[in-house]
């Protein structure tokens, strides 16, 4: 009997950055659309621009607010091919034999109609009054009410596509056409960079690198050792360690280095961002780890597995939660950071706010740094719960339950809220004692918990 084959695994999903979803949508916007330039051809020429960048590691480098769209693109193509086809028509009439210019009468005519010669096949036949969409219903395009009206839409959409916002000719070469472009070399393979600079700033690629700008790695292994010892000295500055950081990303990714240095790379970036509170960067080094660990190079996967499983909690995303959890194998839960972080989710889940505040306090690594993200949210929701089940507390009491340092702390905490009205002193046996009143005061912290449940909004999620 022959042995049931493995089923093969799910391939991985494609990770798309904010702007090339913003950018995707705009091209398939009816705003955007271009007379005679049809859905199915937007469609192939947006899988084209995007296969190309995603086989070179480029998704996440490129500006794509300012990336001409596909319409434009197949525009400024159809008037490149228009202007040829009318400059080797004239070459031919020139250079024609003396005796060659025998012809019949029509045939002289025509040679000597502007419209043969100049007019693009796709203008003459009106292809938009023949496209129809997934409705069923023909497209509404503005009329046109002559030829002349016809060109200036034409020049309107040349322009646009030759113009970025700012007015500067824009540099991009098209991706398509990069073969006959001067910087051809990013499509005969990674840049080899020459640059023995340290440090460099950040700039979006809006055309493809240069070698003399684009540091190798022995440059960029002495640039992390740098940028390692400035932020653990005493002058911390987060915009200039950030924008070395993706500077250094950068030239990685042109270079097409994927290796354990590259983990180090991002691993340090990230933990960065997480100490600073910039989540649009750590997801843009949590998304390029991922891939990274699949590649096996290393680095430290349970500790930023960890992390996304925290973060997940945070933004409420039960979906991708969902699709994590079944992937996890028993290895991964083996882990203390991955075992202390599905613990997180589960005491959240069932409402065991003690739990969760022991695990706040005992995080490991940076994970701490994670769930002050949702802290104050918890605690919310923690005197939301205390509220309906107590008429008074010791603030003592519940400064431990709510994982505070201080009662100082905790008071602080009330007031911020509006209920430093519910400290009270109360005089007993064993002296003065501040307790808190929570009669009455159930609607106040629901309101407030509701508030803090309402939405997430974070840059660059993943």
């Amino acid at each position: 009997m022959q042995a049931p084959t493995a089923s093969k695994a799910a391939p991985a999903k494609m990770i798309w950055p904010p702007e090339l979803k913003t950018y995707v949508q705009r091209a398939l916007a009816e705003e955007f659309q271009v007379r005679g330039v049809t859905t199915i051809e937007v469609n192939e020429q947006l899988k084209k621009t995007i296969g190309y960048f995603a086989e070179r590691a480029m998704l996440f480098e490129l500006d794509w607010d300012n990336y001409p769209l596909p319409q434009d693109i197949i525009v400024a193509e159809r008037a490149k091919l228009a202007e040829q086809a009318a400059a080797n028509a004239a070459f031919t009439n020139n250079s024609s034999s003396p005796t060659s210019t025998k012809r019949k009468a029509h045939d002289t005519v025509e040679s000597q109609s502007p419209t043969k010669t100049s007019t693009p096949p796709w203008q003459k036949t009106n292809l938009a009054d023949r496209v129809t969409f997934g409705n069923g219903q023909k497209e509404k395009r503005p009329k046109q009410d002559d030829a002349t009206s016809s060109k200036s839409d034409l020049e309107k959409r040349r322009k646009r596509f030759q113009l970025g916002t700012s007015g500067k000719t824009k540099t991009t070469t098209p991706p398509w056409n990069t073969q006959n472009g001067p910087d051809s070399d990013l499509s005969s393979g990674p840049v080899v960079g020459t640059n023995q600079n340290l440090e460099k700033s950040y700039f979006r690629l809006t055309a493809p690198p240069k070698a003399e700008t684009v540091r190798p790695q022995p440059v960029l292994e002495r640039t992390l050792d740098m940028l390692r010892k400035k932020w653990k000295g005493e002058e911390k500055n987060y915009n200039y360690i950030c924008n070395q950081f993706k500077s250094l990303r950068q030239d990685l990714t042109v270079q097409h280095i994927k290796n354990s240095f590259t983990v180090k790379v991002y691993e340090m970036h990230a933990r960065i961002a997480l100490e600073k509170g910039d989540l649009g960067e750590y997801n843009q080094c949590q998304t390029q780890l991922r891939v990274l660990y699949m590649q096996k190079l290393g680095g430290h996967p349970a500790e930023f597995l960890a992390y996304r499983i925290l973060y997940f909690v945070y933004t409420c995303n039960k979906a991708d939660m969902n699709d994590l959890l079944a992937e996890l194998t028993n290895a991964d839960k083996n882990q203390d950071a991955v075992r202390h972080a599905l613990d997180v989710r589960s005491a959240l889940a069932l409402g065991n706010y003690h739990k969760f505040f022991r695990l706040y306090l005992e995080a490991p690594n940076m994970g701490a740094y994670l769930m002050d993200m949702f802290i104050v949210r918890e605690r919310l929701a923690a005197l939301a719960n205390i509220s309906r089940a107590y008429m008074s507390i010791a603030l003592r009491f519940l400064t431990d339950e709510l994982g505070f340092e201080n009662d100082r702390e905790c008071c602080a905490f009330l007031e911020a809220h509006n209920a430093q009205n519910m400290i009270e002193e109360k005089v007993n046996d064993n002296g003065t004692q501040l307790r808190v009143n929570f009669k009455g005061a159930a609607p106040h912290f629901e309101a407030l918990r509701a508030a803090a449940f309402s939405k997430v909004d974070i840059k660059g999620q993943i």
